[in-house]
């Protein structure tokens, strides 16, 4: 779809991922770039830069996608809608019913809106929680869905009414799958990201890093830049009813990206190794990035490091910030 001109709605625009699309919408020539957000995890913090931009509002009535009349009047005029709203892996794990509220029935709100609006394009937010752990690596698109956790369940059903809603009612839609996201405005709820806040914690009060298990588990980390990128990619693109991994299809161990860190922040305590009880987290993802390459003309480019030492360089200048929501 081509954005010149157009009104996006950027549902859940406050949170990690949501407000690096914003940044990215604001260098196309949109018209307006609403951002619909309860803010149980966003703030507007996270917009800071990207409302200092006129066009960029956010929705002063609310933002929940539970609220179908609320969320379907900020859907007045809308060209495209991103949906990123969510919770996120270990919330769903304790509270499977706010989990299937939020996550499959919002969805669903969403989905009716966009229709009910004549809304031309919605992206979804899925996750490479779908594949669970891997069979085959990297893990491609058509990797077996071999999910075990609550979140990936609701990113399943999400898909899986995607395609229907694609199917009854012409809604043209594609759905991205992140793996490991990590980077500026994070915080300490992603199962997966909370390993890189918690090792600089760690770090920054003089103690070792920890890894839990032995350090040979792999995943593919992906800055969270890149996947505000791959968002507007995917908003602008031709295709219609499919997914794409968003990654950067290279493996890199929990030891691997412990040493990374040591060696950015000049650590000197040595790596202590703890056992691993969380029996809802995989042990190996890397997604294969061909797909996305190929058909919405996305590659991830930022490298580890590079994206480490971002995140890094962020948490110094929010230090107290980082003290609050560790609290």
């Amino acid at each position: 779809m081509d954005l010149k001109g157009k009104k996006v709605v950027v549902v859940g625009g406050a949170g990690l991922i949501g407000s690096h699309t914003v940044d990215y919408l604001v260098k196309e020539d949109v018209e307006e770039i609403i951002v619909y957000d309860n803010m149980s995890r966003g703030s507007r913090e996270n917009l800071q830069e990207a409302l200092k931009d006129p066009r960029v509002k956010i929705y002063d009535v609310g933002g929940d996608i539970l609220q179908t009349d609320i969320l379907q009047s900020a859907f007045d005029g809308a060209n495209g809608v991103f949906h990123l709203a969510a919770l996120w892996l270990l919330q769903c794990h304790g509270y499977p019913r706010a989990a299937f509220d939020v996550n499959v029935h919002g969805t669903f709100n969403v989905m009716e809106a966009c229709v009910a609006k004549g809304v031309k394009r919605l992206i979804y937010s899925s996750s490479a929680s779908v594949y669970g752990d891997a069979i085959h690596e990297s893990m491609d698109e058509e990797h077996p869905f071999n999910n075990k956790n609550f979140y990936g369940a609701t990113k399943l059903a999400g898909e899986a009414m995607m395609r229907a809603f694609h199917h009854r009612y012409g809604l043209n839609y594609v759905g991205l799958r992140y793996v490991n996201v990590y980077g500026p405005r994070q915080d300490y709820h992603g199962a997966y990201i909370a390993v890189i806040m918690k090792t600089l914690d760690a770090i920054d009060n003089g103690g070792s890093p920890t890894i839990l298990g032995d350090g040979s588990e792999a995943f593919d980390f992906v800055a969270v830049e890149d996947c505000g990128l791959a968002n507007v990619y995917a908003m602008k693109a031709e295709t219609v009813d499919s997914f794409y991994n968003v990654g950067t299809g290279k493996r890199t161990s929990l030891k691997e990206l412990a040493d990374i860190l040591v060696a950015l922040t000049g650590c000197r305590q040595p790596i202590k190794y703890e056992a691993r009880s969380e029996a809802t987290l995989v042990r190996n993802r890397i997604g294969s990035p061909i797909k996305a390459r190929k058909e919405i003309g996305f590659t991830a480019t930022i490298e580890l490091r590079e994206g480490l030492r971002r995140l890094i360089e962020w948490r110094t200048a929010h230090k107290s910030d980082m003290s609050a929501k560790r609290s």
